[in-house]
């Protein structure tokens, strides 16, 4: 029952039609936003094509925080950064509604490379509350412009930002199957591979150099791993049967895989050095989609072995199963947050498929989405957004939100969009 109902899931979202270019839609946002005013960052190079590169810095980073829902963007267009902060009026922009100011110059460094400053200002007590400087290639400014958005986030909210991570997604459009790489604000997307043949459920390595997936174009499920680097990749479960729903240990060295290669669907652990296989999850139940901890103490999974598709935890230890979840009769695709305290999965609830997330430690479940078919949720880097697939309008997007559910976003593209995983 478990596999009807994911595989079924799977080719509904399958059959989704194609649309068109990634955009980013803001649907909810914080009650009490910061007011920020970021403005274009000062440069004086002589190579003015690096210097036209120079503008998007600050596009990028007011898009980043903008488009967050903790901040409100105080217009900056007729203003550019002084070449020395001092120089700013901070009364000016305390004036104009700002609480904050971002500042920034670019001046050249050795080795043709460019140094990146920024200073975060406070408007209202006239004081400095973050400097930093950078040293970049001219075509990493993007990058660069993510990572001050990452200070800014982390200085005015006291958590980490998490704009410079990635986010891996199949893309479907044309008959064909893509697995794509972009970044979280979905630009410098880049097709990692393609098939006639379905591809599913990326995962990113811990260190953000490789991807596992499941490609099915030797006609049946076979997991690979692929190094983003220079595109290598090799099939590391290709058994008899299904070989499915790949998961990487903490350390990188191992996959938890689901294998029908024996019996029924049960979870082995793949040794990617010596290439051992070794059988985890034993019994006539259906065990798939397994999670590690990131302590590398426990092992969640999905099972019907209670009679209804519920989430559980294995000891790595010792082996100790324990049922997780109980609210509802259906509850699927377990993933953990960084730190380890949250679970964010599939909900079940009246024919509707939600997203939700449990404190583990106290076992309090909330439902954060309300749409029909919500799927494959991935924590952000720091815990504070969930990145999942849904259905608008008949179509495949993906889209965030924020672990209390009060910010959401919505990131489509010609085409559907689905089994999304949030990277470093």
């Amino acid at each position: 029952m478990l596999m009807r109902l994911i595989v079924a899931f799977l080719f509904f979202l399958a059959a989704l039609p194609a649309h068109a270019m990634m955009t980013i839609e803001i649907v909810g946002g914080a009650s009490n936003r910061i007011p920020l005013a970021v403005l274009p960052f000062n440069d004086s190079l002589p190579d003015r094509s690096r210097s036209g590169a120079i503008s998007s810095i600050a596009e990028v980073v007011a898009a980043d925080l903008g488009r967050s829902g903790y901040f409100a963007m105080v217009p900056s267009s007729d203003s550019v950064s002084p070449a020395d902060p001092k120089n700013l009026s901070l009364s000016a922009w305390k004036r104009r509604g700002a609480d904050a100011v971002l500042v920034g110059q670019v001046l050249p460094a050795a080795g043709n490379l460019l140094e990146v400053r920024f200073w975060l200002l406070d408007a209202v007590r006239e004081t400095q509350l973050a400097a930093m400087a950078f040293t970049t290639p001219a075509g990493s400014l993007r990058v660069v412009a993510h990572k001050i958005a990452d200070q800014v986030h982390e200085v005015l909210l006291g958590e980490p930002g998490s704009y410079s991570g990635r986010i891996a997604y199949i893309l479907k459009r044309g008959g064909r199957y893509e697995l794509q790489v972009a970044d979280a604000d979905s630009h410098n997307a880049a097709t990692i591979t393609t098939s006639p043949e379905p591809l599913i459920s990326p995962a990113w390595s811990p260190d953000g150099k490789r991807l596992a997936y499941v490609s099915f174009e030797d006609k049946k499920p076979v997991v690979y791993v692929q190094n983003l680097a220079d595109g290598a990749r090799r099939a590391v479960a290709k058994f008899r049967g299904s070989n499915s729903a790949p998961a990487w240990s903490p350390d990188g060295r191992k996959l938890a895989v689901t294998l029908s290669k024996d019996e029924t669907s049960q979870i082995y652990m793949l040794d990617l050095i010596s290439g051992e296989v070794t059988r985890f999850t034993r019994g006539g139940a259906l065990d798939t989609e397994p999670v590690f901890s990131p302590d590398g103490r426990w092992l969640f999974f999905t099972s019907n072995r209670g009679g209804t598709p519920q989430i559980y935890k294995a000891s790595l230890v010792d082996g100790n199963i324990s049922r997780v979840t109980f609210e509802g009769s259906y509850n699927v695709s377990p993933a953990l947050s960084q730190d380890g305290k949250s679970l964010a999965f599939v909900h079940r609830r009246e024919g509707r498929f939600h997203i939700a997330v449990m404190e583990l430690g106290s076992g309090q479940m909330r439902v954060l989405t309300d749409t029909i078919y919500d799927e494959s949720p991935s924590f952000a880097p720091n815990d504070r957004q969930i990145l999942y697939a849904t259905l608008v309008n008949g179509r495949g997007v993906l889209a965030t939100v924020s672990v209390d559910g009060k910010i959401r976003q919505r990131l489509s593209q010609s085409g559907d969009l689905r089994e999304p995983s949030w990277g470093k």
